[in-house]
C-alpha cells in the first residue's frame, strides 16, 4: 500500500433441540450438534460446527463425488455458508448480497431470489473485500445484514421483505459483513469499519418487527457500553465505573474502532451471548495512548438486556491490528479433573484462549502457531499486576521505534495466526480443528488524521512466510484443555476456509487454492481432496436430504488474503500488505462464485 494508504484504503454429540420445518417455526438450535438441518451459520448456537451425521465416514469419504453445483453470479470473496431448513437451502453472495432460496427436492431449483439495490459507493469503504458471512433464520424469516448496514427480514417462503432497518451510516465508513444470529425473539448483529474510525457496537433487534431492543458499544461511558460498574467482572475483579472512557485520551473513544464483525455464540443455560471486538483506531499506536478499552475484548452479555456480565481484553493497546472478533466456541470439558463450562477462542494475536464461560476466569493461554513472536507469553499469575496481559517483546512493538520506523519480522502478520475462518470441535475426539495463517510482517506506523468516511489506518505493511518456511498456513488439531497442538498439516497458502467436524470421524476444510479437503479427525491423515472452481474462503457445512448426507462449501477467492485477485490489485503493499504476500495465488486459482455439493454415491 505504501504512502498511498495516507490518501485511500485499497479495499483494504446431541441432535438439534428442535428441527426447523419450512412452515417457519422459531429456530432453537441450542444443542451441541447439528443434525439433518443446518439452521444457524455455525450449525448450532454453540459455535462448534459439529454435525451428528455419520453416513460419510473416514472409511468411505474417499468416494465423495460432486452431486450438484450452483453459481451465485458474483466474482468476489464468498466467506459464508448455506443454511438448510427442511427441503430448502438459503445462501447469499458478496456485494450486492443477493440471497437465494433453493428447493432441494428439485435439484436446487431457485424458488426465489432477493436482489438488494445498494449504492456502489459502499464498496470503497469495505475493508478487505466485499464479503458477507451469511444469512440467519428464525420465525419463518431469513435475516441479512447488507453491506450498506441495512438489516432486513425476508419471508422464508416468498423472499418478500417483511421489515428493514438501518443499523449505521456507510458515509462514515460503517458496513455490514457479519452473519446475524437469531436467539428466541431477537436477532443480533455487529458492525465493520475499524479502518475508518467507526466505533464498534453490538445490538439486538426484535425478530417480529425490527425494533432495536438494546445496543452496547465497545468503548465509551458505561451508559453506552452497558457495563455495570462493580457487577461486570474482568478476570474475576469488578470493573470500576467508566473504565473504558478512562483508558482513552480525551474523547478519542468516539472514533476508537473496536468493531464487531465476527461470529457470535449463545449459551441457553446462562442466557449469555458471546462475541469479540476488533482493533482500536488508528493502527498508529502513538496516536492513542492507553489500553484503549474495550477493543480486542471477549464480551459476555445478557441476551435480553445487553448488560455485560464479564469481559476480558486480550491485547491491550493493540499495536498490530490483532482483531479479537474470531469465533467463541462453547464446549464442556474437564480441566485438571474438574468439569468446566468453557469458551475457547483462537485470537488473531496467535494465542489460543480457554476461559470459564460462566465466570470469565482465564484457564489457558498458549500460542497455537510456533512462529508467534510479538509476545513471549500471557501472564497467568493471578497475583501479578499484569495478570492476563501479554508480555510484549520490545523489538516487535510497533510503537517502540516511533512513527515512520519500520519494525520487521513481526509474527503473526496483521491478518493473524487465524482470521475469521472458523474452527470446529469434535466431542468424539475432544479436539479443535483450526485453519490457520503462518505469516509474518513488517509494520511502519505514520501519523494520520481522522476524516469521517475516509481511511483511518496510519500504517504501511508487507507480509511474508516466517523465516525458513515456505508454507503460509497450517491446519491443526488443538487440545484446548492443555493448550497444545496435537497434529499439524502444512498448507502452501493460508487455510482460509472454515472447518467442519462430523460424527463420521471426518474433518473438512477448504484452501485458498480451492481444495476441499477431508482428513481423519484422530490422526490428520488426508482422506480426500477435490479442487473447486475457485479459492475457498467459505465454511464447510453438511446436511441430510431424502435420507442422504451431503457436504457443501462456497468457493470464490477473496477476503483479505485473496484481495489482490478479487480486486485486481498488484501493488505489493496494497490490501493492507496482503497483495504482495499472496502474489503467487493467481498461479493456482481465479475468480469465481460457486456452491459445490458433495455426496458418496449410493449403491
Amino acid at each position: 500500500m505504501g504512502r498511498m494508504s495516507r490518501n485511500g484504503l485499497l479495499v483494504t454429540g446431541a441432535l438439534l433441540s428442535s428441527v426447523l420445518m419450512a412452515s417457519g417455526s422459531m429456530a432453537q438450535t441450542t444443542a451441541s450438534a447439528a443434525g439433518k438441518d443446518w439452521t444457524t451459520p455455525a450449525g448450532t448456537m454453540s459455535g462448534q460446527r459439529y454435525s451428528s451425521l455419520d453416513q460419510i465416514t473416514s472409511k468411505n469419504v474417499g468416494k465423495l463425488q460432486v452431486a450438484w453445483t450452483f453459481s451465485t453470479g458474483v466474482l468476489r470473496g464468498h466467506e459464508g455458508q448455506p443454511l438448510v431448513i427442511g427441503n430448502m437451502m438459503y445462501l447469499d453472495a458478496p456485494f450486492p448480497n443477493t440471497v437465494f432460496a433453493l428447493d432441494l427436492d428439485h435439484d436446487g431449483k431457485i424458488v426465489w431470489k432477493y436482489e438488494p439495490k445498494q449504492d456502489p459507493n459502499v464498496i470503497p469503504v469495505m475493508c478487505c473485500d466485499t464479503v458477507n458471512r451469511g444469512v440467519a433464520y428464525g420465525d419463518g424469516k431469513i435475516f441479512l445484514h447488507q453491506a450498506d448496514t441495512t438489516l432486513l427480514a425476508l419471508d422464508a417462503k416468498t423472499g418478500k421483505v417483511v421489515w428493514s432497518v438501518k443499523t449505521d451510516d456507510p458515509s462514515k465508513g460503517a458496513t455490514g459483513t457479519d452473519a446475524p444470529l437469531v436467539v428466541k425473539d431477537k436477532v443480533y448483529v455487529g458492525v465493520s469499519g475499524g479502518e475508518f474510525g467507526v466505533r464498534g457496537w453490538f445490538a439486538a433487534y426484535n425478530v417480529a418487527d425490527g425494533k432495536q431492543v438494546w445496543r452496547g458499544y465497545s468503548m465509551g461511558p458505561d451508559s453506552d457500553t452497558l457495563i455495570v460498574p462493580d457487577k461486570t467482572t474482568d478476570l474475576g475483579k469488578p470493573v470500576p465505573a467508566n473504565s473504558s472512557e478512562a483508558s482513552w485520551q480525551g474523547d478519542q473513544w468516539k472514533i476508537g474502532g473496536g468493531d464487531t464483525w465476527g461470529w457470535k455464540s449463545y449459551d441457553p443455560k446462562t442466557n449469555l451471548i458471546f462475541y469479540g471486538s476488533g482493533n482500536p483506531s488508528t493502527w498508529n499506536p502513538k496516536q492513542r495512548p492507553g489500553d484503549n478499552k474495550y477493543s480486542m475484548t471477549i464480551w459476555a452479555r445478557d441476551a435480553d438486556t445487553g448488560a455485560v456480565k464479564w469481559l476480558y481484553q486480550m491485547t491491550p493497546h493493540d499495536q498490530w491490528d490483532y482483531d479479537g472478533v474470531n469465533e467463541m466456541v462453547l464446549v464442556d470439558q474437564k480441566i485438571d479433573g474438574k468439569d468446566r463450562h468453557l469458551l475457547v477462542h483462537f485470537d488473531r494475536n496467535g494465542f489460543g484462549y480457554t476461559l470459564d464461560r460462566d465466570t470469565g476466569a482465564l484457564l489457558v493461554a498458549q500460542k497455537y502457531d510456533p512462529a508467534v513472536n510479538w509476545a513471549s507469553k500471557v501472564d497467568m499469575d493471578p497475583k501479578s499486576p499484569n495478570y492476563g496481559r501479554p508480555e510484549v517483546l520490545p523489538q516487535y512493538s510497533t510503537e517502540h521505534g516511533g512513527e515512520d520506523v519500520n519494525t520487521t519480522n513481526i509474527c503473526p502478520a496483521a491478518l493473524g495466526s487465524k482470521d475469521e475462518q472458523p474452527s470446529a470441535f469434535s466431542p468424539q475426539t475432544g479436539l479443535f480443528y483450526v485453519p490457520t495463517n503462518h505469516v509474518c510482517m513488517d509494520y511502519e506506523p505514520f501519523r494520520v488524521s481522522y476524516v469521517a468516511g475516509q481511511p483511518y489506518v496510519g500504517a504501511t505493511l508487507s507480509m511474508y512466510p516466517p523465516k525458513g518456511d515456505t508454507n503460509m498456513g497450517n491446519f491443526i488439531a488443538w487440545d484446548a484443555t492443555k493448550g497444545k497442538i496435537v497434529w499439524s498439516l502444512p498448507e502452501q497458502f493460508s487455510a482460509w476456509g472454515g472447518a467442519l467436524a462430523t460424527a463420521g470421524n471426518v474433518v473438512f476444510y477448504g484452501t485458498l487454492e480451492g481444495y476441499l479437503k477431508a482428513v481423519d479427525a484422530k490422526t490428520g491423515k488426508l482422506l480426500y481432496k477435490f479442487k473447486t472452481p475457485s479459492g475457498i474462503i467459505g465454511n464447510v457445512m453438511t446436511y441430510e436430504h431424502a435420507g442422504r448426507q451431503y457436504v457443501a462449501v462456497l468457493s470464490g477467492v477473496g477476503g483479505w488474503a485473496g484481495i489482490g485477485l478479487a480486486a485486481g490489485l498488484t501493488d505489493p503493499h496494497a490490501g493492507l500488505g496482503a497483495v504482495g504476500g499472496y502474489a503467487a495465488l493467481n498461479q493456482y486459482t481465479s475468480l469465481g462464485g460457486s456452491l459445490t455439493v458433495f455426496a458418496v454415491p449410493q449403491n
